[in-house]
């Protein structure tokens, strides 16, 4: 049957017939990663990772608008995330689970329902000079990889350099497993409007040559979630304030992110800042930079990241790459180098990291 659905979704990308225009789209990349202290006993790993490398996640989707007449556009998109290392679908082998959304579109913004990037990545986007690679901020919150939304009815419009943008979410998290943002809350639960919710909101100013973004985040627990967030009583807050400016061809990115967890049995309170820049040398090769500190005021944890990446582009679609990330973990944090790293690593462990890989895009 997913065969099956798999098979018809291509062809009529290929013809066209589900809407005026329709593109069949995608990424493809991996690469080979070293870390040292990658578990509990202190040894190092080699590996491939599945679908976060060193630059954006593989993926393949299709998108699509119709014009509807006097502005109107009906809009939809579905992607899928991609493992090159098993090839299996990612986010919890989802067919389609870094979208599936339906909306309309006009001068006055647009309106989407279904699985979506939620307001977050959109606050984040632009400052964020590492992305969703291995050594990013996903190391330090692992949630930043996994700003989606199940469930979810959304608003985005700019106007005069203002964009501002919100999503409701009646359940966040229908599956468990998946990534971290997947935790088994599906929420809809008759007499309860709080179970599984989630609410994101975002505004942004740019001016130019760069931009100052502030941003909001909360999801509601709910039974059977598998994050600590119980029930509707619980919750975890994240409120973003960042901005980005570039000079020619250097770009600088930085901001904060807090976050409140009101989990069953515990209450944690972390900041976490960042600062990096983008510069290109030529069209053709660039250097991303970043740093990164999370602090647990709850526990005392303190962690620091610190990575840079060459990238340099063979073509318009073909790019190859070198990354290199360390961390330092003060005497009560346990965070690991690699977002995609699925070993524990002893508390005041530091690790040094490697990954060189390509990325093809079509």
């Amino acid at each position: 049957m997913r065969q099956a659905l798999l098979a018809a979704a291509l062809t009529l990308a290929s013809t066209g017939a589900l809407a005026q225009n329709v593109t069949l789209y995608g990424i493809v990349g991996t690469g080979i990663e070293y870390l040292n202290h990658a578990d509990v006993q202190g040894n190092s790993v080699v590996r491939m990772p599945n679908s976060t490398a060193g630059l954006v996640p593989s993926r393949w989707g299709m998108r699509g608008t119709e014009d509807l007449g006097n502005g109107l556009k009906a809009v939809f998109n579905l992607e899928s995330g991609l493992g090159l290392d098993t090839g299996m679908s990612g986010q919890g082998n989802r067919l389609f689970g870094r979208a599936a959304w339906v909306g309309l579109s006009s001068d006055w913004g647009t309106v989407l329902l279904g699985r979506q990037s939620n307001m977050t990545f959109f606050a984040t986007v632009d400052s964020d000079t590492i992305g969703p690679a291995v050594f990013g901020l996903a190391s330090l919150d692992p949630y930043m990889s996994a700003t989606r939304s199940d469930n979810a009815i959304s608003y985005r419009g700019t106007f005069s350099g203002w964009t501002a943008g919100a999503t409701y979410s009646t359940g966040r998290s229908v599956v468990a497993s998946g990534g971290p943002a997947a935790t088994g809350c599906a929420g809809e639960v008759p007499g309860d409007s709080k179970a599984c919710r989630q609410v994101t909101a975002m505004l942004k100013y740019d001016f130019g040559p760069g931009g100052i973004v502030a941003g909001y985040d909360q999801m509601r627990g709910g039974p059977g979630s598998l994050d600590g967030l119980t029930n509707s009583d619980n919750s975890d807050t994240r409120m973003i304030a960042n901005g980005y400016y570039r000079i020619g061809s250097l770009k600088v990115g930085g901001g904060w992110i807090g976050r409140i967890s009101r989990a069953a049995i515990s209450r944690n309170e972390y900041n976490l800042f960042y600062l990096g820049a983008n510069y290109a040398f030529s069209t053709a090769l660039s250097l991303d930079t970043q740093v990164g500190r999370l602090n647990n005021k709850t526990t005392d944890a303190r962690s620091t990241i610190a990575t840079a990446r060459l990238v340099y582009a063979l073509s318009k679609r073909t790019s190859v790459y070198g990354q290199v990330g360390y961390l330092d973990n003060n005497s009560n944090a346990a965070v690991t180098l690699s977002s995609g790293q699925s070993y524990a690593v002893a508390k005041g462990v530091n690790q040094v990291g490697t990954i060189f890989g390509m990325q093809h895009t079509f």
